[in-house]
């Protein structure tokens, strides 16, 4: 089959040939549609600090995807040939403390698809059916291949009641755009998105933010003036990894206020740890998805009327890799999508 790999260390990604996945007992082959490119494959492809250490090539990579059902192992009944399914990405150990009481997203024995066993940007993958969703035929085959970082929105916005309540965002990456309509939806009342990128922030725009603004040129201050705020936000989603961005947000949220931090830093840094105890802040790290609550979240969402399409902006037939990586690099995209069946 062809595969997107990492056939070795140092920059680059290599379309190959490579054997199909076979199945155990346990495992489904997915004959896989259309994937989505995800920051960390980027990571991966340019070799960066990150990937030298947590990559160990040759490895077929990618881990967002969908895809219809090809064959079952002998004790998978609840799966069946030409159903559609995505996949989580982080397979759990099944038998620590965490997953054996349905914590699974905790398990510190997790591995992850595309990084440390085999990916998804090829024509199959085989993954345990404890790993395999099944998805509502209704919802859009380009929204179904990005239920892996739409659930990484879906996580950070619900870990706090939001309904009411006014919501930071910082950093309009896909991640949180998508958590800029996931709020709205639950119904929050102000969405404040800020970035950098202006072509990111129009995408807020379109995706219902309250206001998306270039923090360059107008501060968080400035906005709450605009907006009557009066005590700051209630819920602080940081989705952007940089210093400056979660020391803005701490500044700017409320007295008891809640923030989510997704964005992973590049590096260790200082905060003001006398305004997290005086404003009694509550700082809580989010990492993957809830399994299996937030793909069903996702799930009822879209049947609800959510739309998250507007993030999707850049399609390409799986050939055409370097194109949609380059994409992804511009910064003047948002959600870029790989086709492995048929035609954009």
């Amino acid at each position: 089959m062809d595969a997107l790999t990492k056939p070795a260390a140092g920059p680059g990604l290599t379309l190959a040939n490579v054997p199909e996945p076979t199945i155990g007992i346990n495992d489904v082959l997915i004959r896989v549609d259309r994937t989505g490119i995800c920051g960390t494959d980027v990571h991966i492809a340019d070799w960066n600090e990150w990937a030298r250490g947590a990559v160990t090539p040759p490895l077929v990579v990618g881990h967002e995807f969908v895809g219809e059902v090809v064959d079952v192992g002998s004790n998978v009944t609840d799966f069946h040939a030409g159903e559609l399914v995505s996949g989580e990405g982080h397979v759990v150990c099944g038998r620590c403390r965490n997953c054996m009481a349905g914590r699974r997203h905790l398990c510190a024995q997790t591995s992850s698809v595309g990084i440390d066993r085999p990916g998804a940007f090829a024509e199959f993958i085989a993954l345990p059916m404890t790993n395999v969703w099944h998805h509502d035929p209704a919802i859009d085959r380009d929204v179904a291949a990005i239920f892996d970082p739409f659930g990484n929105a879906v996580h950070s916005v619900l870990q706090f009641p939001v309904l009411g309540e006014d919501v930071l965002i910082t950093g309009a990456g896909p991640i949180g755009l998508m958590a800029c309509a996931v709020a709205q939806h639950a119904g929050a009342r102000y969405v404040v998105v800020t970035d950098v990128n202006p072509y990111r922030l129009d995408l807020a725009d379109a995706l219902g933010a309250t206001r998306a603004v270039d923090i360059r040129s107008t501060s968080i201050e400035e906005l709450q003036r605009e907006l009557g705020m009066k005590e700051g936000f209630d819920v602080g989603l940081e989705m952007s990894g940089n210093p400056d961005a979660f020391h803005a947000m701490l500044a700017n949220v409320c007295h008891g206020g809640k923030i989510a931090l997704l964005g992973l830093p590049d590096r260790p840094f200082a905060i003001d740890w006398n305004t997290v105890i005086h404003d009694m802040i509550t700082i809580k790290g989010v990492f993957g998805r809830e399994m299996y609550e937030t793909w069903y979240m996702m799930t009822v969402m879209l049947q609800g009327g959510l739309d998250v399409s507007p993030v999707i902006t850049h399609r390409f037939h799986y050939t055409e890799h370097e194109a949609a990586f380059d994409a992804v690099r511009s910064g003047h995209a948002g959600k870029v999508l790989l086709y492995w069946q048929g035609q954009p």
